[in-house]
């Protein structure tokens, strides 16, 4: 089978992942493994780059079927393109297409002198920062329509490419197909991004809890993580959506990410 096919068009392997990847192909990144027990590549086979995710930990096996699941529904040009999902003796395997740019991870290593990839997309014109807002609001649209309810989305979840202005996001092994019912207490994602009702076991996961979710993407993105009036970079009349996206009282956000969206395109044209 050619290098290229073997990587796109396998099922199964009965070696190792690492070792599989270096006989098809050269391991150009061997990312920090995820604290949800995955671990991640960068290959090239071909001249052509790939990013492959694998786990072989039961848990984080499912999240990666999740991923599946989402990506069959979703598509947008902000997303990754997922190509192949392979099985290996004890594990699971998803093959992306590799995008290039900086994650806004906020635990990444920084080199000495270097400034943290969030904190130059945050200095960047605040045209380039809403532009980018737009298209994760656009895909989170399409979540909607499909059913999904977001969780664990946060800046790590972003990566931009500075130089063609683009934005690129992935990592979507917890989103699930419907609304569900908190039964953990405290579920999984930032803080910084998260609902009151996703600290509280027994609360509903909804449409409303997308609405907090992205209105605080525009607080992280738009104002450094700042809750002042004096950080937002953008007009008084979107820090109000914003504001009215992220109310603690589930009652009084948008009803829908769609009411957002519309709410927010209004804002920008004032």
């Amino acid at each position: 089978m050619p290098a290229q096919n073997a990587l796109l068009e396998i099922a199964q392997i009965d070696t190792d992942i690492a070792s599989y990847l270096a006989s098809i192909g050269k391991i150009t990144h061997l990312f920090p493994p995820h604290d949800s027990g995955c671990q991640s590549f960068g290959v090239t086979i071909g001249g052509q780059q790939w990013f492959v995710k694998y786990s072989d930990v039961p848990q984080a096996i499912t999240w990666l079927k999740q991923a599946v699941r989402f990506h069959a529904a979703i598509q947008h040009e902000a997303l990754p393109r997922l190509h192949n999902v392979f099985s290996t003796l004890d594990g699971l395997t998803l093959v992306y297409d590799w995008v290039d740019g900086e994650t806004l991870r906020p635990e990444r290593e920084l080199k000495p002198g270097e400034m943290h990839p969030r904190d130059r997309f945050c200095a960047l014109p605040t045209h380039e920062i809403v532009a980018a807002i737009n298209v994760i609001y656009d895909m989170h649209l399409i979540v909607e329509e499909k059913g999904f309810i977001a969780e664990d989305f946060y800046d790590g979840c972003i990566i931009y490419n500075f130089k063609e202005k683009r934005i690129h996001l992935f990592d979507f092994d917890h989103y699930h197909p419907q609304p569900f019912i908190n039964q953990r207490g405290r579920l999984y994602g930032s803080t910084r991004f998260m609902a009151p009702e996703e600290f509280q076991k027994g609360e509903r996961i909804d449409e409303t809890t997308n609405v907090f979710m992205l209105g605080r993407t525009a607080f992280v993105l738009l104002a450094n993580s700042s809750n002042s009036p004096q950080d937002w970079k953008g007009t008084e009349a979107t820090r109000q959506v914003a504001k009215k996206a992220t109310n603690p009282d589930r009652h009084l956000r948008y009803p829908s990410v769609r009411a957002l969206v519309t709410a927010w395109h209004t804002a920008l044209q004032k």
